[in-house]
C-alpha cells in the first residue's frame, strides 16, 4: 500500500472566521457566530476547551456567583447563587463547546497570523502544519501571558524558587516548609497566600495596603449588574474615571488572610536583598525558600504579522475592533469595560465585536 509522502504540503482549510482561543471569550464569539450561521472553525493549542482555567490553582473560586457568569444561551448548571470552582468553570466551558457542536480543533497552536497574499483575507498557520484562510479573525487568546516581574527578581540567588502565578497551582509545590512570599497586590494574590499559610508555613505577602478592598456578596452582584456599572464603556467618561482607579481586592479574603497566624504582610514590595530576603515597605521578609509572583502579565503577540501590535507589545484596537478589517480582540482586561475578561463580560463583547465584524463591508 503506498504511503503518503511527508513533503506533500497539507491542503489550506478555508473558512469564513477563525477563532483564535476555546476559552469563555473564543467560546462566546462561537454562540454568535452560529447563531448567524457563519462558517468558522475555533483553534486552540490545548487538548480541550477551557484549559486556562485547569492551569490555575486548584482552590480558586470564581469572583462571581454562578447567575452571574453564565455564558450566551446556557446558564450555569446547579445553584444559582454559588462561587463556582476551578473545576466547576473547566466543566461548564467544555459542557458549553460540546453542546452547541462548536467546530472546534484542539492542539492547534497558532504560530503566524498574516495577510493573506492575494490581498483579501489572512492566513493562519499553525504548530501541526495546518493553514487556514478566513476572511476574518478573532483573536481571543485571552488576558496577557508572558509574566510580568520586577526587574530585582533577578537578584533573587538561584537556590531561590520563582513561579509565577499561573504556574502556582497547590501548596505541595514549593518545595520545605520555610518561608515564601506571595508578591501581589490582586485577588489571586490574596487566593494564593491563604492556600500556603493554611500549611502552617510562614508566608510573607508583599501587599500594597493602598489597595481598595469591596464586599463581594449577593447584595453588591445585584447591585453591579442592575445597574450596569460593570459594562460601562472605558471611553466613556465614567469609564476613563473607573479604568483609572486601582483594581479593588475581595474584602473577605483579605480579611480571611488576615486571621491565618502565619501569614505577614509586609507592603508593596521594593527590592531583592543578598540574603534571598525581599524588603517591603514595612517590612523585609527572612532569607526565603520561594516567591510566588502574582505581580501580572505582560502581552505576548510576536505571532501577529500585522499592523496591530504596539511598539510596547500591546494590541492596537478600539473595543476589540483593530484597524485590520475583519481582525478583532476578545477576552482584555478592559477591552471595552471592567467586565470584559470576565465570564461575565464575554457574552457583551462577543455580540457587539461578532456583530461589527459581520456588518463590514
Amino acid at each position: 500500500m503506498a504511503q503518503s509522502d511527508p513533503a506533500t504540503p497539507v491542503p489550506v482549510i478555508s473558512t469564513d472566521t477563525i477563532v483564535i482561543g476555546a476559552g469563555q471569550a473564543g467560546l462566546a464569539a462561537a454562540y454568535y457566530l452560529q447563531q448567524h450561521n457563519v462558517d468558522f472553525r475555533i483553534l486552540d493549542a490545548a487538548p480541550a476547551a477551557g484549559a486556562a482555567w485547569a492551569a490555575r490553582y486548584d482552590s480558586l473560586r470564581l469572583f462571581s456567583p454562578a447567575w452571574a457568569s453564565g455564558l450566551p444561551g446556557r446558564p450555569w448548571p446547579g445553584p444559582a447563587r454559588r462561587y463556582p470552582s476551578r473545576d466547576e468553570t473547566i466543566a461548564y466551558l467544555r459542557d458549553y463547546a460540546a453542546h452547541f457542536k462548536f467546530p472546534l480543533e484542539t492542539n492547534s497552536h497558532v504560530t503566524r497570523l498574516a495577510a493573506a497574499p492575494s490581498g483579501t483575507g489572512y492566513v493562519v498557520e499553525t504548530t501541526s502544519g495546518q493553514g487556514y484562510a478566513a476572511r476574518r479573525v478573532i483573536v481571543a487568546t485571552g488576558p496577557y501571558t508572558s509574566p510580568k516581574v520586577p526587574a530585582w527578581a533577578a537578584q533573587l540567588p538561584a537556590a531561590v524558587l520563582q513561579l509565577p502565578s499561573r504556574d502556582y497551582q497547590r501548596p505541595a509545590q514549593v518545595p520545605g516548609s520555610g518561608p515564601v512570599a506571595v508578591v501581589g497586590s490582586g485577588n489571586s494574590a490574596l487566593q494564593i497566600a491563604a492556600d500556603l499559610a493554611a500549611t502552617g508555613r510562614p508566608v510573607f505577602v508583599a501587599f500594597d495596603e493602598k489597595t481598595p478592598a469591596m464586599p463581594n456578596n449577593e447584595v453588591m452582584w445585584a447591585f453591579l449588574v442592575s445597574t450596569g456599572l460593570l459594562g460601562v464603556s472605558r471611553h466613556s467618561a465614567l469609564g476613563r474615571h473607573m479604568f483609572r482607579s486601582p483594581e479593588p481586592v475581595v474584602s473577605g479574603d483579605l480579611a480571611k488572610l488576615r486571621r491565618w497566624a502565619s501569614a505577614h504582610f509586609i507592603g508593596r514590595a521594593e527590592a531583592a536583598l543578598p540574603s534571598g530576603a525581599i524588603r517591603g515597605r514595612r517590612a523585609a521578609t527572612p532569607p526565603l525558600e520561594a516567591v510566588v509572583w502574582a505581580t501580572g502579565y505582560r502581552p505576548d503577540y510576536d505571532w501577529i504579522d500585522l499592523p496591530i501590535i504596539a511598539t510596547d507589545g500591546s494590541p492596537q484596537h478600539h473595543r476589540g475592533l483593530t484597524k485590520a478589517p475583519g481582525v478583532a480582540f476578545l477576552g482584555l482586561n478592559w477591552l471595552d469595560s471592567r467586565r470584559s475578561a470576565l465570564l461575565n463580560g464575554a457574552g457583551p463583547d462577543a455580540r457587539r465585536v461578532v456583530t461589527a465584524l459581520l456588518t463590514m463591508p
